[in-house]
């Protein structure tokens, strides 16, 4: 029996068949031997800065790819190749977390050059530095509580703080995210804080509820804020304010607030008191209350739900009690 031939016969590309990016199917086009590293830089720049990312995290990538290409001493993104990561990683002496750090960003700025058509392969995705993660758990409820009872609350400062610190541990917003809160973003009679998208890291709007306590605690706290304004002649709407009067932020990340803690901290020997352990034990509270991870990393404002998971880092003993609820 001899082999049908003729109308039958197909001459296919292969490659039209594959499914992975990387294909000529995909009509990605390659930027010339030409394209500088600098030029690069100054457009992925741009885009950046159109998809909202603060200045400060713009000019932390752009510092790390110069620091690649000065130490590499190459100018041409064709020059930038597996060996001239590895080398880079190798000078540098610094820890491992710092190298896996800016080995993150330089990544980030090589997938934003694949995007853009400038490499026809993410030859640099498996590059990884291994890091002993260091367990950060969220603050203990009791600690919490016996903080409160410690501050001088017959005072505009200690008064403040406890307010921003059970802020902190009752919604888990961001440090930087509270010394940006105002009194619109309080609504009293649907008990929530509607914060907009352009006081949260992630730039989206969300609606958090909050409880009697906490709306009885701002209102008396509003009280006093409008002393202390109406005093040093001050005119802003912020809900933690210093004992002047001012905003309380200075730096995205330590602000008043963010001082105060670590004083407390030191103080009254209270070892896991900061803002990021009082999120942590927000989300810690969400979850041993039945709250699914994706709702709580929706409430936390995280881009996925890998960094939600660490948040929840649970010990050996509760995931052992969790499964049994499943048997």
């Amino acid at each position: 029996m001899t082999k049908k031939s003729g109308v039958f016969d197909v001459e296919v590309d292969l490659n039209l068949l594959r499914l992975d990016k990387d294909t000529s199917f995909n009509q990605k086009k390659v930027a010339s031997k030409s394209q500088t590293i600098e030029d690069a830089i100054q457009i992925v720049k741009k885009q950046m800065i159109s998809s909202g990312l603060r200045p400060r995290t713009i000019r932390d990538y752009e510092t790390i790819v110069v620091h690649f290409m000065n130490n590499q001493s190459i100018n041409y993104l064709n020059e930038i190749t597996l060996d001239t990561i590895y080398d880079w990683l190798e000078q540098m002496e610094v820890s491992n977390q710092t190298k896996l750090t800016r080995l993150k960003a330089l990544k980030s700025f090589l997938s934003k050059c694949y995007t853009n058509g400038w490499f026809e392969m993410k030859f640099w995705q498996d590059v990884n530095i291994k890091v002993d993660k260091k367990i950060k758990t969220g603050a203990n409820g009791k600690d919490v509580q016996l903080l409160i009872s410690l501050l001088d609350l017959n005072t505009f400062i200690g008064l403040r703080d406890a307010v921003a610190i059970l802020t902190m541990y009752k919604t888990g917003i961001r440090i930087n995210t509270l010394g940006k809160l105002e009194e619109k973003h309080i609504d009293f009679d649907e008990k929530t804080l509607l914060l907009e998208g352009k006081i949260l890291k992630n730039h989206k709007v969300l609606k958090l509820p909050i409880d009697d306590q906490m709306c009885q605690l701002y209102q008396l706290l509003i009280r006093q804020n409008n002393k202390i304004r109406q005093h040093y002649q001050q005119n802003n709407e912020n809900i933690f304010i210093s004992y002047k009067g001012t905003p309380i932020n200075t730096k995205s990340t330590n602000n008043a607030i963010s001082k105060q803690l670590t004083k407390y901290s030191k103080q009254f020997g209270l070892k896991n008191i900061s803002g990021h352990a009082l999120r942590r034990a927000y989300a810690k509270n969400l979850l041993s209350s039945g709250a699914s991870i994706p709702l709580i990393s929706k409430a936390l404002g995280h881009s996925n739900l890998e960094v939600t998971t660490q948040y929840l880092d649970l010990d050996v003993d509760e995931v052992s009690n969790s499964l049994r609820e499943y048997l």
